[in-house]
């Protein structure tokens, strides 16, 4: 019976760090989902920096998942600037102070400035890039769905990517990307993850622990059965397995002036045959010595 115990507590541990990570994982998802529950669309930027040099052509992309909230609903996408890296884009102000338009396309509104969209994502390209272009670029997907007089907006994703413009150089005018930090949804995923890989190396060290702690309860019980048995075999008491205090024995003087047998069966030596005993026969202990004759002065006193 004992011996399925650890293979037990394996299981639980197992089925407990399943449950677990399928928790961790299930908060991160919900984290990461919780503000587009009722969003059909999502807009991303596949790189967040961009740096280019003076004279550079840059293309500036984001990303689009997703579809209409409804089928008849009408996508249009836009761009808006801001020479303020760390400020939200506001009003109507598009890349190089060009007014927002809805619907782009592919064409060239005007000279170094061009739209351009597919499937799943839609760009601005940027030629001849000076310092006044650098800023903040926010690319918005506005979901319009008509109805009987306007068209009312139903959803609005955006995202947005950062121009930094560096002094004009000799050599090649290629820009460069790179991202600082990872995006906000993959980071609760990651902690669950690294939650759920700590655990499962943790599982074999607690289960020495355990199974460490029953062999030392089994032994300490084997240990007192021991002690127990070899209480029992010599005949004694032990006070400490059967919880009481050793008890005196008292005699009466009656029972003292009396002969009284062995516990073991020896001889006792106030019995005859005993050595160093004294005889049966009324004599006394000392040897016998001749009589002295009374003198007849003590007689008459």
């Amino acid at each position: 019976m004992e011996r399925g115990l650890p293979c037990r507590t394996s299981l639980w541990g197992k089925k407990s760090l399943f449950w677990l990570c399928s928790v961790l994982l299930y908060v991160a998802g919900g984290k990461g989902d919780m503000s587009h529950a009722h969003s059909t669309l999502s807009v991303s930027a596949p790189h967040l920096h961009y740096t280019c040099p003076e004279g550079a052509t840059v293309k500036l992309v984001c990303g689009q998942r997703g579809a209409a909230l409804h089928p008849n609903d009408v996508l249009r996408r836009g761009w808006l600037f801001t020479p303020h890296s760390d400020r939200h884009c506001t009003g109507r102000t598009g890349p190089r102070h060009t007014t927002i338009g809805h619907s782009h396309g592919n064409r060239s509104l005007t000279p170094g400035l061009q739209y351009g969209a597919a499937e799943h994502n839609f760009w601005v390209v940027l030629q001849n890039v000076t310092h006044s272009d650098q800023g903040r670029y926010c690319c918005m997907l506005l979901d319009f769905h008509p109805e009987q007089k306007h068209n009312a907006l139903v959803q609005k994703p955006h995202s947005h990517v950062i121009l930094h413009v560096t002094p004009r150089r000799n050599g090649p005018q290629d820009c460069t990307v790179w991202d600082p930090t990872p995006a906000g949804g993959s980071v609760p995923v990651a902690l669950a993850i690294a939650a759920c890989i700590l655990a499962l190396l943790s599982l074999p060290l607690i289960l020495v622990l355990v199974y460490k702690q029953r062999q030392n309860a089994r032994s300490s019980r084997r240990a007192q059965e021991l002690v127990r048995m070899d209480s029992e075999a010599q005949g004694h008491e032990n006070p400490v397995f059967l919880g009481g205090s050793p008890q005196i024995k008292t005699r009466t003087v009656s029972q003292i002036m009396t002969r009284q047998s062995s516990e073991t069966g020896r001889h006792l030596l106030s019995e005859p045959g005993t050595p160093l005993s004294p005889p049966a026969h009324g004599d006394v202990f000392f040897p016998i010595e001749d009589t002295i004759p009374e003198s007849p002065d003590f007689l008459q006193v």
